[in-house]
Formats: structure tokens, sequence, C-alpha cells
């Protein structure tokens, strides 16, 4: 071989490395020796709002995702105590109906599916859910019992891969756990795929009830550095702390880890405190190399975890409409330079 074919070799090998890199001074090796494929390659699927054809899914799966995650939103009033779910004034794809076809064109492309059925309380987060008084409580219990059992049934009707039962409840766990080991034994009696729930990042060791479920759930929002923007490099050791409590508590349980939803806003700052840049995110300022910085330390980081089964990127939007505002500052990656380090990182 002589000399100068080495060297265009080499080039090539340069190129085909970096080429979605173009017009960044950083470059990023891709998975080689020491990282194992990702198993769960999932992408959170937006409800569409009105009835759709197959090709949101195809877009999907030309960024190698092998799994999506569907989410049927019920909505509750602290005041009420109620949840209200399948209306005719949601949207097409939060409805049974919906659902069940948006499973099914997901199955026929050999896509895996978890569904998470969520609950949206209007001006509140979810964990800071609570009620003082018995009978607030068992109303209420009773309404999200008939909400999670809904979607279990059509869940197993439908061979679903994977199942949530909820999400970041912190309030609701710690001050009712036996309603939670009795909702879980009532699905495992309807559903029979795979039981998971969605703890929030900061308090996934505080849930009393990974012995009863398949798999560890962690909403992986860590605030990691406020640098507007961080390198690979540091993010990946700002990865540390977290990755060890996470490795410890997996060994502990002898679960493995799903991260049921991961995701950067393309905006300065996106690896710290996601949540306060979502309230102030048209003075935020567009950054999509920071997004793209953070998924690629994520993936560096967790593909090397042995009990790490992947999980779900929030999010992905089947359906671009008027109610998608600062598209260029979303969690979307679609369009954006975190798509290329996401297919890339997906890839068989």
């Amino acid at each position: 071989m002589t000399l100068q074919f080495r060297i265009s070799l080499l080039l090539l090998s340069l190129i085909a490395g970096a080429w979605w890199w173009l017009g960044s001074d950083e470059s990023v090796v891709a998975p080689g020796d020491g990282i194992r494929a990702i198993r769960v390659k999932g992408v959170t699927l937006e409800a569409p709002p009105r009835p759709t054809p197959d090709s949101p899914l195809m877009k999907i799966t030309e960024v190698n995702a092998n799994w999506i995650a569907i989410i049927p939103f019920g909505f509750t009033r602290q005041e009420s105590a109620q949840v209200q779910f399948n209306s005719d004034r949601q949207w097409w794809g939060e409805r049974t109906a919906g659902v069940r076809e948006t499973i099914i064109h997901a199955h026929n492309r050999q896509l895996k599916v978890m569904l998470k059925p969520q609950l949206w309380i209007r001006g509140s987060w979810t964990g800071d859910l609570s009620f003082e008084q018995e009978g607030q409580w068992e109303t209420w219990e009773q309404s999200y019992t008939d909400f999670i059992l809904t979607f279990a049934r059509l869940a197993d009707s439908l061979q679903v891969d994977l199942f949530c039962l909820g999400t970041e409840f912190r309030n609701a766990i710690a001050a009712r756990p036996a309603f939670w080991f009795n909702l879980i034994h009532q699905v495992r009696q309807i559903y029979h795929g795979s039981l998971t729930y969605a703890a929030n990042w900061d308090d996934f060791d505080q849930v009393p009830f990974w012995d009863s479920l398949d798999y560890v759930g962690i909403n992986a929002y860590f605030p990691l550095l406020r640098d507007e923007n961080p390198t690979v490099e540091a993010l990946i050791k700002a990865w540390k702390p977290y990755r060890k409590k996470i490795h410890n508590w997996s060994a502990r349980m002898k679960k493995p880890v799903l991260f049921t939803e991961y995701g950067y806003l393309s905006v300065d700052g996106c690896a710290f405190n996601t949540w306060e840049l979502e309230d102030r995110l048209p003075d935020c300022r567009t950054n999509e190399l920071a997004q793209a910085n953070a998924y690629e330390a994520l993936f560096t980081v967790w593909s090397q975890e042995p009990y790490w089964q992947g999980g779900f990127l929030w999010k992905w939007y089947p359906q671009i409409n008027r109610h998608h505002r600062h598209l260029d500052k979303d969690y979307t990656p679609q369009g954006k330079i975190a798509q290329n380090v996401i297919t890339r990182w997906f890839q068989p």
C-alpha cells in the first residue's frame, strides 16, 4: 500500500466521522470500542391532533429509532379531584381510538411502543399534587385508577411492549404508597407486558415500589452545567456524580434503568435547570450546538453502563401547526444539529 493511498484513506475516514459537524471546531468521535449498543432507542411522539397517515413514523425510523412513547393525557383540577380523559375535546392522538391506531402504525413499522398515560395539572406540577381530606384522595385515586386501567386494557389487547403507570408523583407517592402498590397489582391483572414508572430525576431513590416493576424509570433532566455553551468533555465530567448514584441504585434494586424522558432545549445553557428555561423560552438565545453537545455527552456516558437500557427523547412532532411556537428553541431535535447526533448513536 503506497503512502499516498494510506493518506487518502485517512482523509476519507476523518471526513466520514465528522461530516455532520460542519461549522464546528469541535470534533466528536463516533461510537467505537468500549461502547455498547443502545437497546431502547426511543422518541416521545406528541399525540397527533388529527388522524394521520403512517408517514410521521417513517421519519422516526429514518433516525434509526426502534421505540416510540405514546402519551395520552388526562387532566386534573386540584379542586375537583377528578381525572378527565378520552374527551371529544382532546386531540385525536390522545383519545383511545387515536392511541389504538398509532400503536398499530408503530407495530407495522417494527417500532416497539411504551404507552405512558400522563397527567396534566394546569398551572401546577404533578409532583405537587396533594389533598387535605381523605375523601378527596379517595375520589382522585379511583378516577386515576380508571384512567390507567383503561389504557392498560388497550395496551394488553395490542400487545404493547412497555406500560408506564405514572409520571413524577412525588407527593402522592410519599403520602399514599399503599394506593400505588394496589394500582400496580390491578394493572398486572390486566396487562401482561413490562411495567415501569417515570420518576423525577431528583427523587427516583425515594420510590418504594421498584421491586414490583420491571424497570427503574427516570425522567433524566439532571442539571449538569450552567455554561451557555458547554463542551462535550465538560458535560461528561458533570455526569459523574449522577452516574455513580444511579449505578449504585440499580445494583441495589437489581433492576435495569430506562430514561423514560430525556432531552434538551436548543438554547444557551440547555444542560441546566431546563424547567426554568421553559418559563422564559422567548427570551432565550437559540443554540443548536449546545443541544447537540448535551446529547453527545449523554450517549457517551450512558452507553457504557450495562444496566442502562436507553430511553425516550423528548420529543418528536408528527404534525407541525400553529400550536407549536419557538420550534427553533424547542426540545425537538427535528431538522437541527442534534438530529444528526441522534441518528448516528441510534444506528444498528
